[in-house]
């Protein structure tokens, strides 16, 4: 998707770079590392408040009382709902960063939030039809999709030893704003009562002025960055592409499908009041979230597939434990249980993303490529490749939504859902294994080409 471009005509305006080099030490000590530092300062901010937007709706169904005349499986579908067009936008919101420029787009994206939150300020009351709820569902959407724009913008700032780094702020600082909305809707409902869902949203408005103001004063485009379909297209063709898709539907879509259902199986399964619902939701995204960062630099020091590897298993226990609190109705050991997947989410999602560039890197090694050629190899294709990742990942979020509601209508309970979601966690372990640590015959030769063009980027070291 991006690539550096060295002979394209200069930008106007004071607030684009024509020349940067992050793998050059002297250029990043000396200047790039303090302007990447800016950048993703204020990509944090645009992503947190987009995350909190992106997902409102699991806030306020907690405010949805039976006057509303909404179900619970009509109240999963509004969040799936969310879901879904937010993990759609993402793909486009990807490539708009090289093709507008990073500080642009995260201006116009940071904007945008007040759309679905003014929206939500008009219908948010009794009496409003689910089709309008609906309508906004989807238009809550777009803060879902800030998260590949700000990753994309982001990964293109810090050079390749500090990506797992950077990715993991970066990505953990937004994720966090699903907390944050959680807390926030909290408050309102412990102290102006579950009858005033207008209170949170206008919190919102001011927050998203200030996110596009800031973004416009501090941020800046890199014009070396620019869009290639033909990256995009041999994303599409490349293996690792679906591969790394795969287990990030399984930690990503993980982090978001509970962080989204949490509160409705509280109330549903286990009879938790609005208020003691929410006292409880804001926990695991919380914890998930500040973890990220964590992931991702085990994932530097250690290699992002031996982590992601022992991540799933750890995750599959976790489920296990679920399933077993689900079925004996025990409130404590479900709510534990919950809390440890959402870690382990967390340090998954920092250990994925930290692959996709050393992947491609090594790839670079294998086909012969060093120094800035293979840079640029890797910057292309993991930048493509992350758009369309983050999107497919994000769909996880669907489908964990969506079983929830078929699993409660089914039974009653989420027990079904969650022995899917084990299940699948086992599968994520076994590929894991098998193309990134097992080396098997078919890879090989690639993996002993990237080792020995640069051994600490063999895909064991991914």
């Amino acid at each position: 998707m991006t690539a550096p471009s060295t002979t394209s005509a200069p930008h106007k305006g004071s607030r684009w770079i024509e020349q940067w080099n992050p793998e050059d030490e002297t250029f990043w000590e000396a200047e790039g590392k303090h302007i990447a530092r800016r950048n993703l300062t204020f990509s944090v901010l645009s992503e947190h408040i987009g995350f909190s937007v992106w997902s409102m709706f699991s806030v306020l169904a907690l405010f949805m009382g039976p006057e509303y005349g909404i179900d619970p499986a009509g109240k999963f579908f509004l969040v799936a709902v969310a879901s879904l067009v937010g993990a759609i936008l993402r793909v486009p919101y990807g490539f708009a960063v090289a093709r507008f420029g990073g500080r642009n787009w995260t201006i116009f994206s940071a904007g945008l939030l007040l759309a679905p939150t003014t929206a939500l300020l008009i219908v948010m009351e009794p009496g409003t039809s689910y089709t309008t709820f609906m309508a906004v569902a989807i238009l809550t959407g777009v803060g879902g999709a800030n998260f590949a724009s700000s990753m994309t913008n982001i990964n293109n700032f810090y050079p390749l030893r500090l990506k797992g780094w950077a990715l993991g702020m970066n990505a953990g600082g937004g994720n966090i704003g699903v907390a944050v909305v959680q807390l926030l809707g909290l408050a309102v409902i412990g102290i102006v009562g579950a009858a005033s869902p207008r209170v949170l949203l206008a919190v919102y408005v001011p927050l998203i002025v200030a996110a596009t103001v800031l973004s416009a004063r501090y941020m800046d485009n890199l014009g070396p960055v620019r869009n290639d379909t033909g990256a995009a297209k041999d994303a599409l063709k490349e293996g690792h592409t679906w591969i790394m898709s795969f287990l990030y539907i399984g930690t990503f879509g993980s982090f978001i499908g509970y962080s989204f259902a949490f509160g409705l199986v509280l109330q549903n399964q286990f009879g938790r009041t609005p208020l003691q619902a929410a006292s409880l939701t804001f926990i695991g995204p919380l914890l998930g979230s500040l973890i990220r960062p964590v992931g991702g630099q085990l994932a530097d020091r250690i290699g992002g597939a031996k982590v992601t590897l022992w991540n799933f298993a750890l995750m599959a226990v976790a489920t296990g434990v679920v399933v077993t609190a689900s079925v004996q109705e025990s409130l404590p050991l479900f709510i534990a249980g919950f809390i440890a997947l959402f870690i382990l989410t967390g340090v998954g999602n920092g250990s994925t993303y930290k692959m996709i560039p050393g992947i491609y890197r090594a790839k670079a090694g294998a086909k012969g490529l060093a120094g800035e050629e293979a840079a640029v190899y890797a910057r292309r294709l993991s930048g493509a490749s992350m758009s369309l990742i983050g999107a497919i990942g994000a769909l996880g979020g669907l489908g964990i939504n969506l079983s929830l509601r078929q699993s409660f209508l089914s039974v009653g309970s989420g027990t079904g859902a969650f022995v899917a979601f084990l299940v699948y966690y086992v599968v994520c372990f076994g590929v894991t294994w098998a193309v990134y640590l097992r080396r098997p015959a078919g890879a090989q030769s690639e993996a002993t080409a990237a080792t020995e063009a640069k051994p600490q980027l063999s895909y064991a070291k991914v």
